[in-house]
């Protein structure tokens, strides 16, 4: 069945896409909210099952956000009922995160979808080497101090808008940097850098998908169905997964980054 859903942005382009899609792209989107709720990271494999089943790259993007925001929204609420989320922290890392995710996707809608996959190309091996390494850093870097200094406001200050400009820009991994540089540069415990995380990863979701939404780049029923996904595979994964959890996913991401990488390649040579 193909669903003429038009999208009218710069230039008068539309964009058509079927519902055949979706059974590519939920299934990924439900994995990527397991492994986000177990340790982050599930943005590479979100993102990818977009650009996978067919989206132009700013599409991929934008509508990768709506979904991701909706299973942000499960973590979020969880750690700030929990007391997790220090609100004067958590409030300033937001601001400073909308003001970098707006910048980051303005300058992502600068550049050409061509030019988008080039750039990618250079950043999926340093992503493949980022999964390797990401839970002996998270290991390693795992705050035990509560209290909130100065320093931790300047840390937070900085990652959230930097990650955030990152986020709005691309966004992967972004999850897991805030909090691995939560709870190791800004010295926070492990639950506290994750509650702040949550709350500028939230935030950085929702100043993208304004950006992409106001330009055309927002495919709106795909973005919910496969929010009803991610949501559910947050909340599974919430529930069932042990700690070392982690490990078992890993190959899964590794897989979905090489057919990634494919795809871009054939796109490229298309």
């Amino acid at each position: 069945m193909r669903v003429n859903e038009i999208i009218t942005y710069a230039g008068d382009t539309k964009l058509d896409w079927q519902i055949s899609q979706l059974f590519i792209i939920c299934p990924l989107i439900f994995i990527g909210g397991v492994i986000d709720a177990i340790g982050g990271g599930g943005g590479l494999i979100t993102l990818p099952a977009f650009m996978i089943s067919g989206f132009p790259v700013h599409f991929a993007i934008g509508t990768n956000k709506v979904s991701s925001a909706m299973g942000t929204s499960i973590a979020f609420t969880k750690f700030m009922r929990d007391g997790y989320m220090p609100l004067k922290l958590s409030a300033l890392g937001a601001v400073c995160a909308i003001l970098g995710s707006s910048l980051g996707a303005r300058t992502a809608l600068l550049i050409s979808d061509y030019a988008f996959k080039i750039l990618m190309l250079a950043i999926l091996p340093v992503t493949a080497w980022y999964v390797f390494r990401s839970q002996d850093l998270l290991r390693e870097e795992r705050g035990t101090d509560d209290a909130i200094t100065r320093r931790t406001y300047i840390v937070c200050v900085l990652v959230a808008f930097f990650l955030g400009f990152y986020d709005g820009f691309y966004g992967p991994g972004a999850g897991t940097f805030m909090l691995l540089l939560m709870a190791g540069a800004a010295r926070l415990s492990v639950q506290k850098a994750n509650g702040v995380t949550k709350a500028i990863n939230f935030a950085t979701n929702l100043a993208a998908i304004v950006v992409y939404f106001v330009n055309g780049k927002v495919i709106l029923p795909v973005g919910i169905a496969a929010g009803c996904f991610s949501i559910a595979g947050n909340y599974i994964g919430a529930r069932f997964f042990e700690k070392g959890g982690a490990k078992a996913v890993r190959p899964v991401i590794l897989i979905v980054l090489s057919l990634f990488f494919v795809r871009v390649i054939y796109d490229l040579l298309s």
